[in-house]
């Protein structure tokens, strides 16, 4: 809806000053939207093609046009495949190519929507980080869509949980967790079973999977507790982790969070 592709059935917004599904040529003169699974690079052509088509699109005069390019074929170090056809590209190179496409006419919005399906580990992170350097030299706004929470933590200061067509939060990342309370995640691995029974008898006992066992602990107790369990159990292995994301965010679902609008 933000993009102008889809129409509200009801409600209003506004991006840029314009409603966006009136699809004023002002207004996509200055957005642009990569979809993860939908591609808008010609495949039997090299990505040059598209780019130079693109030019044309948006009206980028030639010189703006070469310096843009080269700025941007510089920073992914993509120069060998510009002239290779883009079916033969792997997954990341082509996510590579579609990101130039769309920041050609240096829109001041960007649109991800799960830019990271289907890519592996590598191709990931390798994505995030040239988003990260783009966010800050080109100054682009970047709103991201995204299934995959290592991207949100990775790239967001902040985010927008809508649960059922209602915002349960909208505020910095790094308070999602600290909105909920102060429990540390620690997780041990023994050298010998200990039975749930005799392991609920530490406050915070949260499960056990085979030689891993799982407690939530108040921040100010780890030290206490983390004496009291070595002391106790035949821990060979022991660490304190911060309450996962997933965990922040699945809570914040249910309700569990003050509204931090």
């Amino acid at each position: 809806m933000l993009s102008g592709i889809m129409h509200p059935s009801g409600g209003g917004a506004k991006v840029l000053g314009f409603v966006p599904w009136e699809r004023k040529k002002a207004f996509r003169m200055q957005i642009s939207i990569i979809m993860g699974q939908r591609s808008q690079l010609w495949p039997d052509l090299p990505a040059l093609e598209s780019f130079d088509l693109n030019r044309e699109i948006y009206e980028i005069p030639r010189a703006d046009f070469r310096r843009t390019l080269d700025e941007l074929v510089s920073l992914f170090g993509i120069e060998d495949q510009l002239k290779v056809q883009v079916r033969r590209l792997s997954l990341g190179e082509r996510m590579k190519m579609e990101i130039i496409a769309a920041l050609l006419h240096r829109p001041k919005v960007l649109f991800l929507d799960e830019p990271a399906i289907g890519l592996d580990l590598i191709s990931q992170k390798s994505i995030r980080d040239l988003l990260k350097t783009l966010r800050s030299s080109f100054g682009t706004t970047v709103m991201l869509t995204s299934h995959y929470l290592s991207d949100i933590e990775d790239l967001c200061e902040r985010i927008i949980l809508i649960n059922r067509g209602s915002v349960v939060y909208d505020g910095p990342l790094d308070r999602v967790n600290a909105e909920l309370g102060n429990l540390k995640t620690v997780r041990l691995t023994l050298s010998s079973p200990v039975s749930d029974s005799a392991l609920s008898s530490f406050a915070g006992f949260s499960g056990s999977e085979g030689d891993q066992v799982l407690f939530r602990v108040a921040r100010e107790d780890v030290r206490t507790f983390s004496r009291s369990i070595l002391d106790e159990l035949p821990v060979i292995d022991f660490t304190v982790e911060d309450t996962p994301l997933e965990e922040g965010i699945e809570r914040l679902y249910r309700g569990e969070a003050p509204d931090a609008r």
